[in-house]
């Protein structure tokens, strides 16, 4: 095991730039991007450096691991650079850039899209939007919290605000929507952060707002609405996923008590899960054909740990000889749990990491637990990344980190 922690003094004050120098380092390997039903990158987006979306689009390993296991204000850093405002999102990285959205101003007035260079850090271009929902800045609301997604074109940003961009790669806008003017208000509990998802057509925008949510598919392209169908009606702050189900593609959304899924060509509803709680953070994580991980937490202390940790697990969709489907679990978890961070994939095992850093490692096959682990780096949001033998692990500050030698 080795130990990453900083405790100079200046760290807050560089917390801002961290999650894209830590991302720097991660882009400059050769990530491993297995066949998937999300985005075909053999054949649509070269797949050296390439970081396509949030948690990578379900991808959540890297190749050829040179990376930093040390860091501090000084040394373990490839560049610096600032970002406008402030941003909760995962930055992606295509076409040879690192790109990042933000919001400034007391209201979020304001939205950025920022790129860099990945090999220097210098900014490439930058676009600016009047926020279509401004809302007071508190350290309970989303702040630029969805993840935008690299296309073969360029970039696609979603703002927690009600706006959607596409840009080519050199960052001229190509189409956008106000989703606000098409579809009312938004408003959530804490604010939106369900990053996006995409296919080889469509982009898909999941609004779970308090009233009336929906879910979008946008043609890439154009821009036009493919289709739109309503949300779970339940509290989540995850992301949608692609999981492959047999030829077809099912969009699988959790949200609190519940998780949904959507034939991704039409929209349609096409089964619905019910028997879990406490789900509303961790988003999907493809595994196999039809199968998926799931996370939840333990609340926040108001179950017993066993209770918590059935509501992880591996789940199987099945398709019945009448053409509907059903979800059920594989295995349930006994003590592993998650909080905001999904469950990832090792090999053959299934890891979770818990609310005090405590990394369980479990059969992928049966769910046995084949051992626990307390992690240096304490109470984790972040979800982990697989780099090569190792499992990157970072704290909530992203102050330290837990390399995991497997």
């Amino acid at each position: 095991m080795m130990r990453l922690k900083n405790s100079d003094p200046v760290v807050p004050l560089l917390s801002m730039r961290i999650t894209i120098l830590f991302t720097v380092a991660i882009m400059q390997c050769s990530l491993v991007l297995a066949d998937s039903p999300a985005i075909d990158t053999k054949s649509e987006i070269a797949a050296d450096n390439q970081w396509l979306g949030f948690q990578n689009l379900g991808r959540l390993k890297v190749d050829d691991a040179r990376l930093p296991t040390t860091w501090s204000p000084t040394s373990g850093i490839a560049w610096t650079s600032s970002i406008d405002g402030y941003g909760q999102s995962t930055p992606i990285s295509g076409h040879g850039q690192i790109v990042v959205t933000s919001t400034s101003g007391p209201n979020k007035d304001r939205c950025h899209l920022a790129s860099f260079a990945i090999d220097s850090g210098k900014k490439q271009w930058q676009l600016d939007f009047d926020n279509p929902s401004p809302f007071e800045i508190t350290s309970m609301v989303s702040r630029a919290a969805p993840s935008a997604i690299v296309t073969p074109v360029g970039f696609i940003a979603l703002f927690e605000g009600g706006l959607v961009v596409a840009t080519d790669a050199g960052g001229k806008v190509l189409w956008q929507h106000d989703l606000i003017q098409m579809y009312g208000k938004i408003e959530a509990r804490h604010g939106l952060a369900g990053s996006l998802e995409q296919d080889k057509e469509n982009v898909f925008v999941w609004i779970e707002r308090t009233v009336d949510p929906f879910v979008l598919a946008i043609d890439r392209a154009s821009g036009e609405i493919t289709w739109k169908v309503p949300g779970l009606g339940s509290t989540s702050w995850a992301s949608p996923r692609l999981v492959q189900v047999g030829d077809r593609q099912h969009l699988v959304c959790s949200g609190s008590g519940k998780i949904v899924g959507l034939d991704s060509k039409t929209g349609d509803r096409l089964w619905e899960f019910d028997k879990i709680a406490n789900n509303s953070s961790c988003t999907p994580v493809p595994v196999d054909k039809g199968k998926f991980l799931i996370g939840a937490s333990d609340g926040r202390g108001e179950t017993t740990s066993g209770e918590a940790a059935a509501s992880n697990g591996l789940m199987e969709i099945q398709q019945h000889e009448d053409s509907s489907f059903s979800v059920d679990y594989v295995w349930q978890a006994e003590k592993a749990t998650c909080t905001f961070g999904s469950p990832v994939i090792a090999g053959n095992r299934a890891l979770f990491v818990n609310r005090a850093g405590v990394l369980f490692q479990l059969d992928i096959a049966t769910g046995k637990e084949l051992s626990t682990a307390r992690t240096s780096a304490g109470g984790i949001w972040a979800t982990p990344i697989n780099v090569m033998l190792m499992q990157v692990i970072l704290n909530k500050a992203l102050t330290a980190a837990h390399f995991w030698q497997r």
